[in-house]
């Protein structure tokens, strides 16, 4: 069998818009490609960075099929699951210890052989909390892995120490390893589906570390991301293409296509009617009205699912006038949300009544909810002392706008819907289209962006607890992406609570009060839950939806 880099070698790289380079290829148009394909880097927030590691790397374990919904997508059963790299698991409650049996003859690109170092090296990668966005550790936490506590963070002596992978994480042999929990908490099997936590070849990132750069940050930021994945990097180019071939030694057989083409295409526009004119296989991201136009249409399926994709508004805590909770109320009593749905989302969308994804397990619909009441707000305002608006001239940049510019088709017309809703009551508002990069950078690690529109935000860990330490808990006790810099010790002591709670009834109360809490902060503002879809030539088959709405290229096939 050929090897890969010999694969790679012969395989022309330049596909254009002239059409798919042979039946055995296929060309998904995005707004963008990934940006990084280091998962504890900030550009990990970019659905397409998201969508790069997913298909280059490999779980330990995933969720079992569930058939299909009445549109032919993919689902899954979120309470089972089945082995990816690890053929077999147990338990030992006594100890809060588990056993993973690792899968042998496991071959990744260059035909790296998967074994028990390539674990421990990922989790200890992951305890030294050395990227800029420590989302390894941060799911080890969420799972209660015995010592992925906050003591990692900062540079003293005790932290230093207590980055260092211990026998919480232990290599019994080549093709075992156990992991010990510090308590028994339901999130440890979910975690391990999320791309946070898939396995690295040891052999190549250790082969790219530096002195300054001991675990190939750079590497996985620029390069390539080795694992034991069904394809492998062909060619990167950023801002344009991302272009993968088939592993042939792939474990679970070779993909059924060759060569997926992964082309950046920034105009919503232009992806439709290039898939229209039959010059590309799928297309991800149009807007709800252009999914309509191609629905009925000849040659072309289009195909969603209510998943987790959802709307809101972010105002920042650390920003004044947005550390006002009226003010904040006020904005929340503005928005046009019947506008919202009829006009940007076209009918695929809902009302989003609470902070968690409401098919999630721990959803709680809030007895707090706001509506498009004008005069409520203009009284919400006056009481914040800023009557019909006056005074917050000052903060004019705190009230700025901020969306990604690559969804302007989407989210422009209704950042425009808001700033009108806004000038309504007395507020004005700036419109403030960043680059994605940017975008991500100021949002998951600076946390800086004072007030955002946000779609792109979802909780992988299909539960309301994994959600809420994501987005919500203080970064202190263990939150990872707190954009809003909430802080509440009431919340953490009830998610601490939650965490540890064996009784499922118990902990369901426990996250509906927490619920409440958010909503009455408005510690996001929900605006809606929207439907995610997909186009595509209806000679393609597979499409699946997965909790990070990241399509698997592996799923796919061309009749």
């Amino acid at each position: 069998m050929r090897s890969i880099s010999k694969l790679i070698a012969t395989t022309a790289f330049s596909v254009g818009f002239a059409g798919m380079a042979s039946a055995a290829d296929l060309l998904v148009l995005a707004e963008d490609v990934p940006a990084g394909l280091n998962y504890d880097g900030a550009a990990i927030a970019i659905p397409t960075t998201q969508t790069g590691v997913d298909n280059l790397m490999e779980p330990l374990i995933y969720y079992k099929s569930a058939g299909t919904n009445d549109e032919g997508v993919g689902i899954f059963n979120f309470n089972e699951f089945e082995g990816r790299l690890a053929e077999s698991w147990s338990f030992d409650e006594s100890t809060l210890t588990w056993t993973f049996n690792l899968r042998r003859g496991v071959k990744g690109c260059d035909g790296a052989t998967f074994n028990a170092d390539d674990v421990i090296y990922t989790w200890a990668r992951a305890k030294s909390v050395s990227g800029a966005a420590p989302i390894g550790w941060f799911l080890s936490n969420v799972a209660s892995f015995a010592n992925f506590t906050p003591a990692v963070f900062g540079d003293s002596p005790e932290a230093m120490e207590a980055k260092k992978l211990g026998d919480e994480v232990k290599k019994i042999d080549d093709y075992t390893v156990t992991i010990r929990q510090e308590v028994n908490n339901k999130l440890f099997l979910p975690v391990l589906t999320i791309f946070g936590l898939h396995i690295f070849d040891k052999e190549i990132m250790e082969a790219n570390a530096t002195d300054d750069d001991p675990w190939s940050h750079r590497y996985t930021n620029n390069v390539n991301v080795p694992s034991f994945s069904p394809y492998c990097l062909q060619s990167w180019e950023k801002d344009k293409s991302f272009i993968v071939v088939a592993n042939p030694d792939y474990y679970r057989g070779a993909a059924a296509i060759d060569r997926i083409i992964y082309r950046k295409v920034p105009q919503s526009s232009q992806r439709l009617s290039t898939l229209r004119v039959g010059q590309a296989g799928l297309v991800e991201h149009l807007t709800p009205k252009e999914f309509n136009s191609l629905r009925g249409r000849d040659g072309i399926t289009v195909a969603g699912v209510i998943g987790n994709d959802n709307l809101f508004v972010h105002m920042n805590f650390s920003t004044p006038p947005f550390d006002n909770i009226k003010v904040r109320q006020a904005v929340a009593f503005a928005i046009p949300y019947d506008e919202i749905i009829k006009n940007g989302y076209f009918g695929a969308a809902t009302k989003w009544m609470g902070q968690i994804p409401s098919g999630y397990p721990g959803y709680s619909e809030s007895k707090i909810q706001y509506t498009h009441d004008v005069e409520k707000a203009r009284a919400l305002l006056a009481e914040a002392g800023y009557p019909n608006g006056e005074g917050l001239d000052k903060f004019a940049s705190s009230f700025e706008l901020a969306y990604v510019a690559e969804k302007e088709s989407t989210l422009g017309p209704i950042a425009i819907m808001i700033r009108s809703a806004l000038a309504e009551v007395g507020i004005s508002v700036t419109l403030n289209p960043l680059p994605q990069t940017q975008y991500g950078d100021r949002q998951l690690v600076k946390k800086d962006l004072p007030f955002a529109l946000n779609d792109q935000e979802k909780p992988i860990g299909v539960d309301a607890g994994y959600a809420t330490q994501l987005f919500f808990v203080s970064s202190d006790k263990g939150g990872l992406n707190n954009m809003v810099n909430f802080s509440s010790d009431t919340m953490d002591d009830l998610f601490a609570w939650a965490k540890a709670e064996g009784d499922n009834e118990v902990r369901d109360k426990l996250l509906g009060l927490i619920q409440d809490i958010l909503q009455r902060n408005v510690t996001w503002l929900p605006l809606v839950e929207w439907k995610t879809q997909w186009a595509f030539t209806d000679k393609l088959k597979g499409v699946t939806w997965h909790p990070d709405n990241s399509l698997r290229w592996y799923d796919l096939s061309l009749d």
